[in-house]
């Protein structure tokens, strides 16, 4: 457990006591040991000083996940500035309200996206590193770097998440830096993490789960971290780092086992000996993951679906589910090896946890966000009189302390007949039936029955040997026929009232990252409502047009 009360003071411990060992890499790239990361921090702090920032300012940056980005995160750090990433994937509105409402003094941004941070229209300080180059931060000679990060307390703003904005504006939810070190405590007391760790970094920097469980609480133990620019780079990644931690978004799990079985329809032997839990077989194919090193392994954004978590364990890959918020952390999750199929685990070190009586799940600890910036209001709705926060999900939980996600608590169905029911249950149910279906969504709002619009996955439909064109899966008579299938394969699965009558096969691919579905793959329901609406509305006609579909064996 880590004696460090500040992110500045752990990163100098390990600069002390492990100057050669390897720090902070690119693919690909040799990287920086502890020492030259240090000298590098230490240059880059003094740099970011010199453009005016002081402690208690803020910076934001707009980086891909490469070592520029942690360099420049640590020097700040180092200041006791505030910091945050904005989504790579952000649109100049969506920069200028962030930089707005941050009151960030200087933004530092990659060239490829410093037309849209220009566009954003904001009055600050626009750093762009040309070719990745930080050498411009460069110090005034009388800068006093070690009395400077001393200087940086526990309480000091460590850093801003914004939410993804799931409906409406996001909020900058604010945390301290003894929040980030006990929750990297609270971390590693169920998932160890220590100086002979390797992690990979290449979810978005703007959310939780790199910049905590990965950024900080890396940092902060001593682990070197590798950092990979594009998803599309990380099966190149894992095969040259073999991470000891890794952590992903259901997506990526999903990719990863699409992946695996390509490469065994390719050798029918070796799928027989796979099939049939040949240890031999098994290790090669961890080996050829860049798993084979793994001690453990996260998921988190959505429960990982059944199919998903039972294929990786099956292979000896220790993966277990998790549940957290940017206001609060990493509340819940399975100690490896002890994962519940379709649970998020259990409460994690730290933390208190309740259900109201509607079933929203109240959470309490003493290291939850200090609150959302500039929005008195909105942190005096989070939390009650006894300082439980408020999550805004509706859950369960068993005898032995496994909690499950029912939904948001605000995206329930209410059907007009006034049965409550969850829109991410009843999606589940279907996308667990079949891995050709996609992101979907499931509506029925005052509406006599419950009808979805669902997507394809077009890897799948390779996969399947049909040819037809992306943006014509959707009226592909196979398509069309299995598609039905799944939707009556789940509705079986469901009770009455929550089955799909009728649906539609959406022509677009949903990809996270897009006006419909936030960088962490969460859809954004009322927006889907409003772009589709007309969709949603033929559904319901008592003459359906031709491309809308009814489950096998049923009638609307």
């Amino acid at each position: 457990m880590t004696a460090a009360t500040t992110i500045p003071e752990g990163f100098q411990q390990h600069v002390a006591e492990r100057p050669d060992d390897s720090a902070l890499r690119d693919v690909g790239a040799e990287g920086l040991t502890w020492r030259e990361y240090g000298e590098q921090v230490a240059r880059i702090c003094g740099g970011l000083a010199a453009l005016g920032l002081r402690r208690g300012d803020t910076l934001a940056t707009m980086l891909a996940n490469r070592s520029e980005h942690a360099l420049v995160e640590m020097g700040a750090n180092h200041l006791g500035v505030t910091t945050f990433s904005i989504y790579n994937t952000s649109s100049p509105e969506q920069i200028a309200f962030m930089l707005s409402d941050s009151g960030a003094k200087v933004v530092v941004v990659e060239e490829q996206f410093a037309d849209n941070v220009r566009a954003a229209g904001v009055d600050l300080t626009i750093l762009v590193l040309e070719d990745g180059d930080v050498d411009r931060l460069a110090p005034e000679p009388d800068f006093d770097f070690a009395s400077t990060w001393r200087a940086v307390q526990p309480e000091d703003l460590l850093c801003l998440i914004y939410t993804s904005g799931t409906t409406g504006q996001p909020k900058g939810v604010e945390h301290t830096h003894r929040n980030f070190v006990e929750m990297a405590k609270s971390i590693t007391a169920r998932f160890p993490v220590g100086t002979d760790d390797r992690a990979i970094s290449y979810l978005p920097t703007a959310h939780l789960a790199d910049r905590g469980v990965l950024y900080y609480t890396h940092s902060l133990y001593g682990a070197e971290i590798t950092m990979c620019p594009d998803v599309a780079q990380l099966g190149a990644a894992l095969a040259e780092v073999h991470p000891t931690t890794f952590a992903a978004v259901p997506r990526v799990w999903e990719k990863l086992k699409l992946a695996v079985e390509a490469a065994l329809r390719a050798d029918p032997a070796m799928a027989a000996a796979f099939d049939s839990g040949d240890e031999t077989v098994l290790a090669a194919v961890r080996a050829k993951l860049g798993f084979d090193q793994l001690r453990w392994a996260l998921s988190g954004s959505a429960t990982l679906n059944r199919e998903i978590l039972g294929f990786f364990n099956k292979i000896g890959v220790p993966t277990t589910d998790l549940w957290g918020m940017s206001e609060i952390g990493i509340a819940t999750a399975a100690p490896i090896g002890e994962a519940k199929p379709g649970t998020v685990g259990t409460a994690m070190r730290g933390y208190e946890m309740k259900l109201a009586d509607d079933g929203e799940l109240l959470v309490r600890s003493d290291f939850l966000m200090v609150g959302y910036r500039n929005a008195p209001e909105k942190t005096a709705e989070a939390f009650d009189a006894e300082g439980w926060l408020r999550t805004g999900d509706i859950f369960t939980v068993d005898d032995e302390g496994y909690y499950t996600i029912i939904d948001k608590k605000k995206e329930l169905i209410i059907n007009s007949g006034g049965k409550n029911m969850s829109p991410a249950n009843i999606e589940g149910a279907v996308r667990d039936a079949s891995r050709l279906i996609g992101p979907m969504i499931a509506y029925g709002d005052n509406r006599p029955y419950n009808v979805a619009l669902i997507t394809v996955e077009p890897s799948v439909a390779e996969e399947l040997g049909i040819t037809t064109a992306v943006d014509e899966l959707n009226t592909d008579p196979v398509v069309v026929d299995l598609v039905r299938r799944a939707v009556a394969d789940g509705n079986a699965r469901l009770s009455r009232v929550e089955q799909i009558k009728r649906f539609k096969i959406m022509p677009a691919v949903w990809e996270p990252g897009t006006p419909l579905v936030t960088p962490t793959g969460k859809l954004k329901r009322n927006v889907v409502h409003a772009e589709y609406a007309a969709d949603i509305d033929d559904l319901y006609a008592a003459q359906p047009g031709a491309d809308v579909y009814e489950p096998l064996g049923e009638a609307a």
